[in-house]
């Protein structure tokens, strides 16, 4: 069960004594009709409560009896069962959370950056519209013959210049799309993989007697360095070498 609870040790998994004089012999286990009653689905791993009822015979059933999904067979090529929970109701499904998407430090940074940054050009934008449309309605209608307004545009003073500046907030958000800096991420990169690089590249993390230098397998290990807390440990040899 090494999938559902990081154990290795071998379990041993008994049938009852009544399922089991039936053996080898499919046409008995073709017709077997029982009728188990057992507890909901729950994410609960070491405990299992059900019945089952067969022949006007109740039998009780625990954790022992029970296979559960994604553990793997020890000691025995192969055997019958009979499946309880499928789908989202097995046990490996129900202790299964959301995945949780990890970000470092300076991403979180990034993104409330750019998200500002992009708040600020839509405000600069609709105060652009604001102001194209009073000076439309002020003066630009009135200088039609030297600036004319489009056959699409409303000849009304007020609704033309609402269309104008409508369109005018699209014109703009177009001219200062260049305030959001994109490259920005790119730049982070390029400096996370020089960064990882002068780990590889470290003369003081290289083990001679095994001929073996140190390796970043992330990009951001570096960001990460120096912010840890607090480390758990269940057992001794995880973080020392036992002798």
């Amino acid at each position: 069960t090494a999938e559902l609870d990081g154990e290795t040790n071998l379990k041993v998994k008994q049938c009852l004594d009544v399922t089991n004089a039936m053996g080898e012999d499919e046409k008995s286990l073709s017709e077997f009709n029982g009728h188990v009653i057992c507890e909901p689905p729950n994410n609960n791993l070491a405990k299992f409560d059900g019945t089952l009822e067969w022949r006007g015979v109740k039998y009780p059933l625990d954790n022992e009896k029970v296979l559960l999904r994604g553990a793997v067979l020890r000691n025995t090529p192969w055997c019958y069962g009979l499946v309880l929970f499928a789908g989202k109701d097995t046990k490996l499904m129900q202790n299964s959370g959301r995945t949780k998407f990890k970000r470092t430090s300076i991403d979180r940074l990034l993104n409330f950056i750019i998200l500002g940054i992009v708040i600020f050009l839509f405000f600069i934008c609709f105060f652009c519209t604001i102001a194209c449309g009073v000076w439309e309605s002020q003066i630009g209608y009135n200088f039609q013959i030297y600036l004319p307004w489009d056959n699409l545009v409303p000849p009304d003073r007020t609704l033309g210049s609402a269309v104008i500046s409508m369109l005018v907030f699209f014109s703009y958000a177009i001219v200062l799309n260049t305030v959001v800096p994109i490259s920005l991420y790119v730049s982070v990169e390029v400096i996370r993989l020089f960064l990882s690089k002068l780990i590889d590249w470290d003369v003081e993390m290289y083990h001679t007697p095994t001929d073996t230098s140190a390796h970043a397998r992330t990009t951001t290990l570096n960001e990460e360095l120096g912010q840890i807390q607090y480390i758990f440990s269940d057992k001794t040899g995880t973080l020392t070498q036992n002798i």
